[in-house]
């Protein structure tokens, strides 16, 4: 089925993100896969490209186009390549909001420029060791020294951690407030006290970098503060549609394309003297996937238009984010099973998406965190 919401200035987009998955990411991943890193000359050659600060006005360097359908074609391509350690995604629609939201003038001219042609690699700090989609339980605190914050705590399990030279840091800068005592700090590399420790090592997604932070009195010029003292809380909320749909975007994209590889492959691989998809058990296989995947498309698409106006709600972002992984991790797992030995193999795409995927329903919140909001909008 023709999709409505987009543009031939949208596909035309998708071309260029190919030739640029072609050229600068695809023949250099399995080195970043066993390095557990991607490549910074990749983020500045993206940025070359045009594909960072899609969002970010023209002034600063961006792409000047805060349509988010350009987002979506994105996420799309990155994940039909089995190429997400690069975190495109994460740098221009997690991050990206709040510097072009929430920054001054001085902090925009002085971060926006790098965000956008790549040398200025981007990562949020929100999860602790004991504290991760409840913000009550950050401990990671920041003190008021009149010039200057004094920054002490840790972090883990953040994405672009090793690489990232700009860190918006969740810290408690009034210790009685709960969830809501929280602040938004930049904290930039090179800082004294900002520690890196080890590059985690994941069952997917392994050339995308993912550390531990340590910050031991590290001081943070006030003007690193990033929106309002203690508004961490009600800048995260306001954010979280948009990261929830872009997750649910790769998912849908995930499974369709495992849909589409798997339905190649049984057409061809034989067993008993005949092609699989003569079997009425596959065949019935690849009509329940397709009719799933076609029904969660639908409803993602909805979703994304309702976002490019300004009307997606939280429910409606929780609802296409548990969904659409949840989608794509039974598509994953059905495929791989459809592939036997083969897709158990690591080099097999199927194999991998299985792996690279299998986190989709946990960050970004839990299927668990995405059902409570719902439940809570309608029963209270």
């Amino acid at each position: 089925m023709k999709r409505r919401i987009l543009t031939d200035d949208h596909e035309a987009f998708r071309a260029t993100v190919r030739a640029f998955l072609a050229k600068e990411v695809l023949p250099h991943y399995d080195r970043w896969e066993r390095d557990g890193i991607t490549s910074r000359d990749a983020w500045r050659a993206a940025g070359r490209q045009g594909l960072l600060g899609l969002a970010v006005p023209e002034e600063y360097g961006g792409g000047g186009t805060p349509d988010f359908r350009y987002s979506v074609v994105l996420a799309e391509e990155f994940t039909r390549a089995g190429a997400p350690g690069l975190a495109v995604g994460l740098h221009n629609d997690v991050i990206g909001p709040y510097l072009t939201g929430l920054a001054t003038e001085e902090q925009k001219r002085r971060w926006l420029p790098g965000f956008c042609d790549g040398t200025l690699i981007t990562a949020i700090a929100m999860t602790e060791p004991g504290a991760g989609s409840d913000l009550q339980g950050i401990r990671t605190r920041a003190e008021d020294r009149g010039d200057h914050w004094l920054l002490n705590g840790s972090k883990t399990f953040i994405s672009n951690g090793i690489l990232a030279d700009l860190v918006v840091v969740v810290a408690r800068t009034t210790p009685e407030g709960g969830a809501h005592g929280l602040s938004l700090l930049v904290v930039e590399r090179g800082a004294d006290g900002f520690e890196r420790g080890r590059n985690l090592d994941k069952i997917g997604q392994r050339a995308q970098d993912t550390a531990e932070l340590s910050f031991t009195d590290v001081r943070v010029p006030k003007e690193n503060l990033l929106g309002e003292r203690d508004g961490a809380f009600v800048h995260l909320m306001t954010n979280l549609a948009q990261e929830r749909l872009g997750i649910a975007v790769a998912g849908i994209a995930a499974a369709e394309h495992l849909l589409e590889i798997t339905t190649a492959y049984v057409k061809e691989r034989e067993a008993f003297g005949r092609p699989l998809a003569r079997l009425q058990h596959v065949r019935f296989e690849i009509a329940e996937m397709a009719t799933e995947c076609a029904v969660t498309r639908a409803f993602l698409d909805r979703c994304v238009e309702e976002h490019v106006d300004g009307g997606l709600d939280a429910v409606h972002a929780s609802m296409a984010k548990w969904w659409a992984t949840e989608l794509q991790k039974r598509v994953a797992d059905r495929c791989l099973q459809l592939h036997g030995g083969y897709g158990y193999m690591s080099e097999h795409p199927v194999a991998r998406a299985f792996t690279d995927g299998r986190v989709q329903t946990i960050y970004g919140g839990t299927t668990e965190i995405m059902k409570e909001i719902i439940g809570r909008s309608l029963l209270g």
